[in-house]
């Protein structure tokens, strides 16, 4: 019986595109472009596009996953990919911590480094960066202009992460970047990001989120997430489950790439440590085929964040050769000054809020445990909302080893969003404790900035939109200096 509906990514076509289309211009294309003459209409129209992170699993089409579309896209803006060095990441948690260490530090040996990561928390521009700057708004408006021009000519149904992978992609080929830091935006092999020829691939902690598209099992996950992998090129991954890593091991094989596992394959250590000048933090050492990375502290609290940090020192080993070794003292120097906005983040001082993007229940615990091991406080105050479509009771189970009060609310214009009376109801029949809801970000903040005492910390979690809304929220707060939210 046939279907219209996308109901996982695996089985489906990586087909390849048919023969080279000759160079178009927009005043020659038959297709109707938006008219951008502006920053906002540039937003506008990017995100009237097909959007999956908006769209609930069951409007997702049977077509939305395929690269046919991006090789057309690309091929009309002469293919920016093919001249950029690339580092290509999936993986379920730790992609963005990963992506902020290795930028800083390859900004630190000189490197002009182009990132592409998603979502963004408040700017739609936090998406591509060079050097850790956002892309202007009249280039970005630019691009947007030019990426609608082609795909109204060759492909008029392109998604929005479609066009703005095309848009990322020839930004950077356009700044002449060193270097391409390129993060998946939803599994691996057919991710509109896996056009890319990179230097290395890196597969980051895998664990089960998105099933109903990558797969019931970590197994089946892994398999699509290495779908990034490509011969000869040389793979990385943090240490994972025993099933994963054979499904990393045998995908590498099959491809003909070498893959190299952080703890076994490359030698590596970790420790937790308190001093004085860094507060509690985890070291590393990571033994590379150039330069051995002694005791180097971790620049992100929470223990997990020691993988990550391996992972991107294992990385910028391979990148670095002949003339651009790098020096030991400048990579330290440039990993201590990474920037991770939304992870772990204090946003906040009076009373002290903290945001985190975790929207899975492998972050969920990482960001209790992390919580636990690097902030003090009496009371935690815990306002959380997800998307309906994630495994909330997992999630919920986590929230509750650190939440002593919880505050149920959900992000604004998110349709995937879970209703707060929801969320309460089940946590209330999961763990037999009371909680509140609150109808937005705003008096969720209000509730719990009453609450909450000189001590006390207030964490704000469950999705990268309510972490965004948060902050935009507590921006305007912090100009106008009498909000309410202030004490």
């Amino acid at each position: 019986m046939a279907t219209t509906r996308k109901k996982s990514l695996r089985g489906s076509s990586n087909s390849k595109a048919g023969p080279k289309r000759r160079k178009s211009s927009a005043a020659t294309s038959g297709g109707k472009s938006p008219v951008i003459k502006t920053y906002p209409a540039a937003v506008k129209a990017l995100l009237e596009r097909p959007n999956v992170e908006r769209l609930r699993p069951a409007r997702i089409e049977a077509d939305t996953f395929k690269l046919d579309r991006m090789r057309e896209l690309l091929t009309e803006l002469d293919n920016p990919q093919e001249g950029l060095k690339a580092v290509h990441i999936a993986g379920t948690v730790g992609k963005g911590s990963t992506v902020a260490m290795l930028q800083s530090m390859l900004n630190a040996c000189g490197w002009t480094t182009g990132t592409y990561t998603s979502p963004h928390l408040i700017d739609i521009r936090e998406r591509i960066t060079v050097n850790g700057a956002m892309v202007s708004q009249s280039t970005f408006t630019g691009l947007t202009k030019l990426a609608s021009a082609v795909a109204a000519s060759v492909a008029p149904d392109a998604s929005f992460f479609e066009l703005i992978t095309a848009m990322a992609l020839k930004h950077f080929a356009d700044e002449a970047t060193d270097i391409a830091i390129v993060e998946t935006g939803l599994g691996g092999r057919l991710d509109a990001t896996n056009v890319v020829q990179p230097a290395v691939t890196l597969i980051t902690r895998i664990e089960l989120d998105h099933q109903h598209l990558l797969g019931n099992t970590t197994e089946e996950i892994a398999r699509e997430k290495a779908g990034i992998f490509k011969p000869g090129v040389p793979a990385i991954s943090v240490k994972q489950t025993p099933e994963v890593e054979a499904v990393l091991r045998q995908v590498a094989e099959e491809v003909g790439c070498e893959l190299r596992m952080i703890g076994k394959d490359i030698e590596f250590s970790s420790r937790f440590c308190v001093t004085d000048e860094y507060g509690a933090h985890m070291r590393v050492c990571v033994l590379g085929n150039r330069i051995d990375y002694m005791h180097l502290p971790v620049p992100l609290p929470g223990a997990h964040q020691a993988d990550n940090c391996a992972l991107a020192l294992a990385a910028l080993d391979l990148l670095g050769s002949g003339e651009q070794e790098f020096e030991e003292k400048t990579v330290f120097r440039g990993l201590a000054a990474t920037k991770n906005p939304g992870r772990m983040d204090i946003v906040w001082n009076r009373p002290r809020i903290l945001v985190d993007g975790a929207h899975n229940p492998a972050s969920m615990q990482a960001l209790m445990r992390g919580i636990g091991s690097n902030i003090p406080f009496d009371s935690m105050i815990c306002i959380f909302g997800c998307n309906a479509d994630k495994d909330v009771d997992a999630n919920l189970e986590m929230l509750a080893l650190g939440g002593d009060k919880i505050i149920f609310t959900k992000a604004s214009d998110q349709p995937r969003a879970a209703e707060p009376e929801e969320l309460a109801q089940r946590f209330e029949s999961l763990r037999n404790r009371q909680c509140q809801t609150a109808p937005s970000v705003k008096e969720a903040i209000e509730i719990a900035s009453q609450a909450a005492g000189r001590d006390d910390l207030i964490c704000i979690t469950g999705s990268f939109y309510l972490v965004g809304e948060t902050m935009a929220l507590l921006e305007k707060a912090r100009a106008k200096q009498g909000s309410s939210i202030r004490r």
